[in-house]
């Protein structure tokens, strides 16, 4: 049972479980990578680069101490100096989107707006993953196909 006063919107902008004929259909925070890495906005390019090529991402996102998402390094923001804090490298203020988005609607969106991957976070935005334009169309693929993915 929880006592939550914000409302429903929010709830499931927190990415919390919701109920109803809709609930089971994906959404963009169930499809959102947890694994994305991540730093800090003090960190250099230098020991981020070695992260993202390990991790397989072509991303980083850059946080606060509240994992509340303040910018990204892509592929052009990690060539800089190996020295270079990312809060000086990076792209800050990048849109985001909330978990209850429909995973139709973010495929559809990403694919239209050429957008490889975007922040999935809370209405405070705190990160809760990165949902990859390929993961979001294969979702969406799968939910017209007649299964969840």
């Amino acid at each position: 049972m929880y006592d939550y006063k914000a409302g429903k919107l929010d709830w499931a902008a927190a990415g919390l479980p919701t109920e109803g004929t809709l609930a089971e259909r994906p959404r963009a925070g169930n499809v959102a990578r947890r694994d994305v890495p991540t730093c800090r906005p003090d960190e250099t390019l230098g020991s981020i680069k070695e992260r993202v090529r390990a991790s397989g991402f072509e991303v980083c996102v850059v946080m606060n101490e509240e994992r509340v998402v303040l910018g990204l390094l892509r592929e052009q923001q990690l060539a800089g100096p190996d020295d270079q804090p990312a809060e000086r490298a990076m792209r800050p203020g990048p849109s985001t989107f909330r978990p209850f988005v429909a995973i139709e609607e973010m495929a559809s969106f990403m694919i239209d707006h050429d957008v490889p991957n975007a922040p999935v976070t809370t209405s405070d935005g705190r990160l809760v993953g990165l949902l990859r334009r390929e993961d979001a169309a294969r979702a969406a693929h799968q939910l017209h196909a007649g299964g969840h993915p």
